[in-house]
């Protein structure tokens, strides 16, 4: 019998979290699994160093006080829940951090930030952080698959929404929960669900916080349900469950199958998108389009204007409100913003942390080529299951230029090499200053999957209770 063969999704689920043996897990996905959080650890260290960051761990450090959870990159300690929620936020910080393609969710920040906790809180080994890591991207993955897209028109973050499943199951199998105990933690998960994309409406920081809300909001499900607490019976497909409660009418279109097919042979973390980009990742198509035709002559001296094609389903998230996005606000507007991501990248041939800073927010030439943006939707989108992206480019003498990126770059069929995603951690921990730490980061998290205890490996990075916490 497979998972699939269980008739209810979150009984599946849970068996899978119970069962499942590291060896079960095969070696290239663990590897792979590595490499993500070396990844997601990079962004965080490259996050602590923004206001935003200082700002939160002030926040939650004056409710809590020291723990003994480190904070990546921020010298300090927090107990398991406020460090679940600061590492989940650093991680998401720049959304420059991971995404499964078809459930659109940013599964590694709430994973990495609840197994990190739960792991220190019953001092588990790396191998078995690793294995927990690696059961919540499947279960967030999974979830949001199931949607179709559908929660972001109806305006949820699935990273929020969904998350919290992955990291209620993250924790769970950390604690030693049983398969019973993990179907009730994530009943009572349900009502944990969270995530509203309003920030796009002008670019609050709401958004930063929703995986690290997922990341605590799950190790506190795992605790309660260990407890003996009651959680709903069926929050997958109950009357009030996530689909139905969450999505309205669109719940018609979900397929609840995609919750446990293939469960345990076929790896969500292997579809995973390492960004290439510090941007949503709906804009990366038309981002790379951007600086192939830049190459090809569409200078910013001799475009008259830009259309863009995009799948239909992310126009609300990265081209409306049309106003706002050819003018952002902030650097966060700008993140959702196809008109400034392709203008920014066509003005300077790059998109990096630097085109989101104040200077390049407001680049005169970059906001007016902006404002000669337009966009329509893509007729040949695959949507969810990839992020295509086209641009026609029309040159002050006529010209048209054309260029299609029909498969983002990092989704599977185009992923990152590992070496790739090495760069990319080199580059983002190079922000926090500290190049010994940063090597001894990388060395550890490559080589983590050891029956030596967490704790003993990332001795370095966590700071005894005793030492203050710096905001």
């Amino acid at each position: 019998m497979t998972f699939a063969d269980i008739q209810d999704p979150s009984h599946a689920i849970a068996a899978f979290t119970a069962s499942l043996k590291d060896a079960d897990i095969p070696n290239d996905v663990r590897v792979r699994g590595m490499h993500h959080l070396l990844d997601s650890a990079g962004i965080a260290m490259a996050s602590a160093t923004f206001d935003f960051a200082k700002r939160t761990m002030k926040a939650i450090h004056g409710l809590g006080g020291d723990g003994n959870v480190p904070v990546i990159g921020m010298g300090a300690s927090l107990s398991p829940r406020d460090a679940a929620m600061v590492n989940g936020f650093l991680i998401h910080g720049l959304d420059f951090d991971d995404t499964h393609i078809a459930g659109v969710v940013h599964p590694s920040a709430s994973a990495f930030a609840a197994a990190l906790s739960a792991a220190f809180h019953v001092d588990a080994s790396g191998s078995e952080m690793l294995t927990a890591y690696i059961i919540g991207i499947e279960v967030s993955a999974r979830l949001g698959a199931v949607a179709k897209g559908g929660f972001h028109q109806v305006g949820f973050h699935p990273t929020g929404v969904a998350g919290v499943f992955g990291a209620t199951m993250t924790a769970g199998r950390l604690m030693g929960l049983t398969e019973d105990q993990l179907q009730n933690a994530l009943g009572l998960a349900l009502s944990l669900a969270s995530g509203s994309l309003e920030f796009l409406e002008d670019g609050a920081w709401n958004k930063r916080f929703h995986p690290g809300w997922a990341a605590q909001a799950g190790i506190t499900a795992a605790a309660m349900a260990k407890e003996g607490f009651n959680g709903i019976s069926s929050p997958f497909t109950g009357r009030f469950g996530l689909y139905n409660a969450y999505l309205g009418p669109l719940a018609e279109n979900c397929d609840i199958s995609l919750a446990s097919s293939g469960l345990g042979s076929e790896w969500e973390l292997m579809k995973t998108a390492i960004k290439p980009y510090p941007a949503c990742h709906f804009t990366h198509s038309n981002i790379d389009a951007a600086l192939a035709l830049r190459e090809r002559g569409a200078t910013l001296d001799k475009i008259d204007h830009i259309t863009a094609l995009v799948p239909a389903e992310v126009i609300k998230t990265v081209c409306e409100p049309e106003a706002n996005k050819k003018r952002p606000s902030n650097s966060y507007d700008a993140q959702f913003s196809i008109p400034y991501l392709i203008a920014t990248a066509i003005t300077n041939n790059r998109m990096t942390l630097v085109e989101l800073e104040d200077a390049a927010l407001h680049d005169p030439e970059t906001l007016d080529l902006a404002n000669r943006v337009s966009y329509r939707a893509d007729p040949d989108s695959t949507f969810p299951k990839a992020y295509s992206g086209e641009l026609i480019v029309t040159l002050k003498d006529g010209t048209e230029l054309r260029h299609r990126e029909h498969i983002n770059r990092g989704a599977d069929e185009r992923p990152l090499t590992n070496a790739e995603i090495v760069e990319k951690y080199n580059v983002n921990s190079a922000l926090a200053g500290s190049r010994d730490q940063a090597t001894a980061m990388r060395d550890t998290l490559l080589s983590i999957d050891t029956d030596t205890p967490l704790a003993s490996l990332l001795r370095a990075f966590a700071p005894s209770a005793a030492e203050p916490a710096h905001a």
